[in-house]
C-alpha cells in the first residue's frame, strides 16, 4: 500500500491516525512536529502527507509550502487534519497546496475513505 507521513503534536491523535491507516494496510511514519516530518519527507518521499495545522517548531502550513516548493516533493498530496475549522484557516490550507482539509474530531473510516480516494486519483 501507500507510504504516508503524519505530523501531529497530540500523541493520542497521532497514534489513532497511525493505527487507522496501518490497519488499512498503509506504511505509516508519524512525527510530533512539522520539522521532523519535513526532514523525513526529504529522505523518503511519501505517497501522501497528513498534517495538523498548529504544531511546535514549524506549522503544518509551513510544511505544506515546503513540500509544494521542492521539485522532488511537489507532486505529493497533502491533507490537513485540524481542529481549526474557521473559514480562513481552511482557505489558507488550500492556498498553500493541500488537496483536502478534514476537521477533528474525525471518524477513522471517513479518514480511510478520503485517503483511499486521494491515492486512487494519483494511481489513475
Amino acid at each position: 500500500m501507500a507510504k504516508i507521513i503524519i505530523a501531529e503534536d497530540d500523541k493520542d491523535i497521532r497514534e489513532l491516525i497511525s493505527f487507522t491507516l496501518r490497519y488499512a494496510g498503509h506504511h505509516v511514519l508519524s512525527f510530533p512536529n512539522g520539522l521532523d516530518a519535513w526532514n523525513q519527507i526529504l529522505v523518503e518521499v511519501p505517497d501522501l502527507v497528513i498534517l495538523d495545522v498548529r504544531m511546535p517548531v514549524i506549522s503544518g502550513y509551513e510544511v505544506c509550502e515546503k513540500i509544494k516548493q521542492e521539485p522532488s516533493t511537489a507532486h505529493v498530496p497533502v491533507i490537513f487534519l485540524s481542529a481549526k475549522g474557521q473559514e480562513g484557516e481552511i482557505k489558507t490550507g488550500f492556498d498553500v497546496g493541500a488537496v483536502d482539509y478534514l476537521l477533528k474530531p474525525f471518524v477513522p473510516q471517513a479518514l480511510n475513505n478520503k485517503v483511499n480516494a486521494i491515492l486512487g486519483r494519483i494511481q489513475e
